[in-house]
């Protein structure tokens, strides 16, 4: 009996010690956005959904937990529709839409583009999920998914016609680490993806089983 208490006491303190952590982690995060997308602090299982406005590609004010209140969803954060990597992702997922609808999810894709260029990103790919401006970045710093372009890489974006203040309409430079969430009604976590290399995003297949294990 002593030694399953030692190991409940154990446990008990192991999963308030990471608590603990995450909230410290986010904590300090807020203070100062990284300019390494490797030094992100993302929103972590088990936690909810901060309480952000978004807009949507009509300029209107969006709540995301009245949003994510109204089915189980696909949180997807993309850096913009200036970003190859970004719409190949985006049209990925239109072809497992229907799977996620059969099941009762809703994709929503959130992004720093301000709302006429979400618009441009519907057009291009065929989109008919939704899509999210963070142009403020609100949504990315509570969720521990930004990190702020540094001046180097900014300039060179430049060269390569891609104006990030011209995307978001702010100066912070700031651009989320791609990733992917699965929520419940409640806002809570139930299964987190993030990936510093811009590059790499989540297989189809694998979110589509991480849905499934969801609703379980």
């Amino acid at each position: 009996m002593s030694d399953l208490i030692h190991i409940i006491n154990k446990k008990t303190f192991t999963l308030i010690a990471s608590f603990i952590m995450s909230i410290c982690c986010l904590s300090a995060y807020a203070d100062k956005v990284p300019e390494d997308a490797a030094k992100v602090c993302p929103i972590k299982v088990g936690q909810e959904i901060p309480k952000v406005t978004l807009q949507g590609i009509d300029g209107k004010n969006v709540d995301l937990a009245a949003k994510i209140g109204e089915k189980p969803t696909v949180l997807v954060f993309y850096r913009g529709g200036w970003c190859p990597y970004c719409n190949v992702h985006l049209g990925e997922l239109k072809t497992i839409e229907s799977d996620l609808k059969a099941m009762g999810y809703q994709i929503v894709a959130i992004s720093p583009d301000l709302p006429k260029n979400l618009k441009q990103s519907m057009d291009k790919n065929e989109i008919s999920y939704t899509l999210l401006s963070d142009s403020k970045a609100t949504a990315v710093k509570a969720m521990g998914l930004a990190f702020k372009v540094d001046a180097e890489t900014y300039k060179k974006y430049l060269g390569y016609n891609i104006d990030l203040e011209e995307a978001s309409g702010e100066k912070h430079h700031i651009l989320p680490v791609p990733a992917a969430l699965i929520t419940d009604t409640s806002g809570k976590v139930r299964f987190s993806f993030h990936s510093p290399d811009y590059k790499v995003r989540i297989d189809t297949d694998v979110l589509l089983a991480a849905a499934k294990s969801a609703l379980k």
